[in-house]
């Protein structure tokens, strides 16, 4: 089959590897049908995660059909159409019984296009299949579910809910790429009073207008003052670091009122200030973290219900093949105006039915 295959900083490709093959009952065999890119995976590109080993395929998200599973597996089989999740879990140490399959121990949480070969290639083996995969409905077309993989599940828990948007607040989101509108369209769903989109991009703070934020603001001129005028001087209840710079990270931390919430998405490559003369003060609490995915069930329902506008955020397709060149348009983003960009996307009108129902 082919893969891109990372194979150092700044060096990759589009080339023949070898198959992947079953390794563990527990795993499964998954014909990628839609993948996107994430911008980990430039950071990868970059030599920003040490960790992943030159001829590691590059992916994490994936859309795809069950080809063949190991004699364990008891959820999907082959034929099912999936979301391949972001995070695989072993659902037996500590921290999979907390929910928090992103800190897994037993193998599991960030290993597809990190630790092990990843979904960016025409098949991809996928651990512990019983948690790591989840079974699609019809109604959810591939290019709106791969969007499920990551980014909705990671703006919503990392940022929505870990900085515990309530109705009536004023939230700020820092970033205004894929994952920072995905955070303004899930904290839509807490009915805060507004939400305020901060980036240097008049294009992408565009698509944050057309996604619920009442207001957005150029980074360059000062939002921290927008703020304050529009909180009486208080600041934002939730500020969401959606970028993963220094300077996007103190800015939050300007932002925030007395007794709120900055809640850090960003992959930070760098050291960030932590201003604590000024912060100790505040009561204020910083939360980071890893996306767990706990909530993709969720998400998933609410995408086959139309409440999720997973389709706005794609502006690029291409074949699977022409994944050199959805890198360069990603990668680009400033140039191309690309959010989110889709390779693959076959639809399919079967409708994957639970086990328990077979």
């Amino acid at each position: 089959m082919k893969g891109y295959v990372f194979h150092g900083p700044g060096q990759s490709a589009w080339e023949e590897i070898p198959d992947p093959a079953i390794r563990e009952a527990t795993d499964a065999i998954v014909r990628v049908d839609a993948v996107t890119i994430c911008g980990t995976d430039l950071h990868i590109l970059k030599g920003d995660v040490p960790e992943v080993r030159p001829g590691t395929v590059l992916g994490h998200e994936a859309v795809g059909e069950i080809v063949e599973v190991g004699g364990d597996v008891r959820t999907v089989r082959p034929g099912d159409r999936v979301l391949v999740s972001c995070i695989s879990a072993c659902g037996r140490c500590r921290f999979c019984r907390e929910a928090m399959y992103g800190q897994c121990r037993g193998g599991g949480g960030w290993i597809l296009g990190h630790l092990i070969d990843g979904t960016q290639a025409e098949y991809v083996r996928v651990p512990y299949a019983d948690l790591s995969v989840h079974p699609l409905p019809g109604a959810v077309s591939s290019e709106d579910a791969v969007l499920l993989a990551d980014i909705f599940p990671t703006s919503y828990e990392v940022g929505v809910l870990n900085g515990g948007v309530r109705p009536g607040d004023t939230v700020v989101v820092v970033g205004a790429g894929p994952v920072g509108l995905a955070a303004v369209a899930t904290a839509r769903l807490f009915a805060p009073s507004r939400i305020v989109a901060v980036d240097v991009a008049a294009s992408r703070l565009e698509a944050a207008r057309k996604l619920g934020a009442e207001t957005v603001a150029d980074a360059r001129e000062a939002p921290e003052e927008l703020v304050a005028d529009l909180t009486e001087g208080l600041g934002a209840d939730v500020v969401i670091e959606a970028v993963g710079v220094p300077e996007t990270f103190e800015l939050c931390t300007r932002m925030v009122r007395p007794g709120g919430h900055v809640a850090n998405v960003g992959v930070h490559g760098k050291p960030a200030t932590l201003h604590l003369e000024d912060l100790w003060i505040k009561n204020v609490t910083i939360t980071t973290g890893l996306v767990d995915t706990h909530s993709t069930p969720t998400l998933l329902r609410m995408a086959a219900a139309g409440r999720l506008p997973t389709g706005q955020l794609i502006t690029h397709t291409f074949p699977l093949d022409s994944m050199q060149e959805a890198y360069d348009v990603f990668g680009n983003a400033a140039e191309t105006g690309a959010l989110k960009v889709v390779l693959g996307g076959q639809r399919h009108d079967s409708v994957a039915v639970p086990a328990q129902q077979r």
